[in-house]
């Protein structure tokens, strides 16, 4: 089984090398020089990185990993260890888990807005998007509801903040893409969102001609991006006033658009494709150009992961790069060269030990049975925008990572959180995607059982404690999902997985001092 599982893996690679080869068969007469760059390029393109970060040196007070970095032994999940979580330089200050959290949340100033999940939000008593409030780190405490239709319809990857505007914004996913409906809400008071538009976007009468599954803002907060996924459809809403977001621009970018980064003035866009990045040229639509156009104007595409989630815009010492992750394939994060955004380069690579290649044995081993992820690097933050010191990232499985990123050609792990495994609570999670579709079926080998239990009335609910072993009635939630990505308070960060829900944790033992120029950059 696992022989054929790791082909499986890698089929993708071996059906691009062997295209590659027939459509790069030159005849002789081919100059050399062009013969070379065309043998660079491929190698480029087929590098399969295989070395991962320097692992984190753990002091006191650590509970650290038991096995290789980033992985949850099948031995710790199946003796209940993993419901202790592991962590390294970094501590649990306080949290809100409620009925968990749905695939991204995002935050503003003492606040947190935790995602909804379609239909698992319907079900709790916290209906919709709930508000945090962290005022006192230690006891985080829910203060609102936002129950508008797109937030009833599950945020997916589209909740995100404008800290320059103090707006949040989601629209409605119910499943994989939703259509029509956005919500703007003014975040002065954090705690209690004011919502800005009841009617375009909002109204059920009056949706907004879109299709979404992620979405984030240029830097200026005047523009929400929304893309839709396949085929790869983008829309630009005008949100100068947002009281009535309108559609400003919209067109196919390619045959996928995922999540995005924005530069800094507003003109480029790097949108995230099946496995690399195209940049656009969004610059008229920054200006509001009447009838603006958007052009390609460069990609780079590898073989090294896939899915590719979004980009960070920074700089080092003025010269422009992108932290991009991907969220399949183990592909982790790429530092990429964007100083000629014609041409993108890979420039350095982020991978834990369980991400490589030689070790996929073991990934599957410990995370089979765990639903539609393992470890899989999803969103990063960086803790400034110039000279990024460190970055700090949800590895689903794999927890809370942080990097020190000083030197972006020397990276290593300073600090790691990986929350408890709330194994066999998934009745009590039903905002958690994770624990939903542990219930619903994504896993191969516990949904069958766990369906044909409940239709033919042999339920019984200690199945749900042993989810390795028996009838594995409800999946395998023995770690968490980590999606959303950790952002930056001083030596502090907010973060939100799917089951533990928000959480505030603290990077100890002097591994990290804030920049004063601290923020957290994190594209979208």
């Amino acid at each position: 089984m696992r022989s054929l599982t790791s082909l499986r893996r890698f089929k993708p690679l071996a059906l691009v090398t062997v295209g590659l080869a027939a459509v790069l068969t030159l005849p002789s007469s081919a100059s050399a020089d062009l013969q070379s760059d065309i043998q660079n390029a491929v190698q480029e393109f087929l590098d399969v990185g295989r070395t991962s970060v320097p692992r984190a040196d753990c002091g006191p007070g650590s509970l650290p990993e038991n096995g290789m970095q980033g992985d949850v032994t099948a031995a710790d999940r199946d003796s209940g260890r993993s419901t202790q979580g592991y962590r390294c330089n970094m501590s649990f200050v306080g949290g809100f888990a409620g009925r968990g959290a749905g695939i991204t949340s995002t935050s503003f100033e003492h606040c947190s807005y935790m995602g909804s999940f379609f239909p698992g939000d319907l079900i709790s008593e916290g209906r919709g998007v709930q508000v945090v409030d962290a005022s006192d780190p230690a006891n985080p405490r829910p203060t609102a509801n936002l129950t508008e239709p797109a937030m009833l319809a599950g945020t997916w990857e589209s909740l995100k903040v404008n800290t320059a505007r103090k707006l949040l914004v989601g629209t409605g996913v119910p499943v994989g893409t939703g259509v029509g409906y956005l919500s703007v809400y003014d975040i002065s008071d954090c705690a209690h969102p004011r919502l800005l538009n009841p009617g375009p976007g909002t109204n059920m009468l009056m949706p907004l001609p879109i299709t979404t599954h992620e979405g984030g803002f240029s830097p200026d907060g005047n523009t929400y991006w929304a893309s839709g996924i396949a085929p790869g459809f983008v829309s630009a809403i005008d949100l100068s006033d947002p009281a009535n977001p309108h559609v400003v621009w919209q067109g196919l970018t390619g045959i996928e658009a995922h999540g995005f980064g924005i530069s800094a003035d507003g003109n480029r866009m790097y949108i995230s494709a099946l496995g690399g990045f195209t940049v656009l040229d969004i610059s008229a639509v920054q200006r509001r150009d009447p009838n603006p156009q958007v052009f390609h104007i460069g990609r780079v595409f590898w073989t090294d992961g896939w899915a590719t989630q979004h980009s960070i815009p920074v700089t080092y010492d003025g010269k422009p790069y992108l932290y991009t992750v991907d969220e399949g394939g183990s592909g982790g994060v790429k530092l990429i060269d964007i100083s000629d955004d014609t041409k993108p380069k890979v420039a350095a690579k982020i991978k834990l030990e369980i991400n490589l290649p030689q070790h996929i044995d073991s990934n599957i081993g410990s995370s089979m049975g765990g639903s539609a992820f393992a470890y899989e690097s999803h969103y990063c933050t960086a803790d400034r925008r110039d000279n990024p010191t460190a970055l700090a990232c949800g590895w689903i499985s794999s927890g809370i990572r942080v990097f020190d990123v000083r030197d972006p050609f020397d990276i290593r792990e300073i600090a790691y959180f990986n929350p408890p495994a709330r194994t066999g609570q998934n009745l009590s999670l039903w905002n958690s995607p994770h624990a939903l579709a542990s219930i619903i079926g994504v896993p191969l080998m516990s949904a069958p059982p766990a369906i044909r239990a409940v239709l033919e009335g042999q339920f019984n609910p200690s199945d749900a404690l042993t989810p390795r072993t028996g009838r594995l009635a409800f999946g395998d939630v023995s770690t968490d999902w980590c999606l959303s990505p950790p952002e930056w308070r001083g030596s502090q960060l907010y973060v939100t997985c799917s089951d533990n829900g928000f959480m505030v944790l603290q990077l100890e033992n002097d591994v990290y001092t804030p920049p004063a120029d601290q923020e957290s950059i994190v594209g979208s």
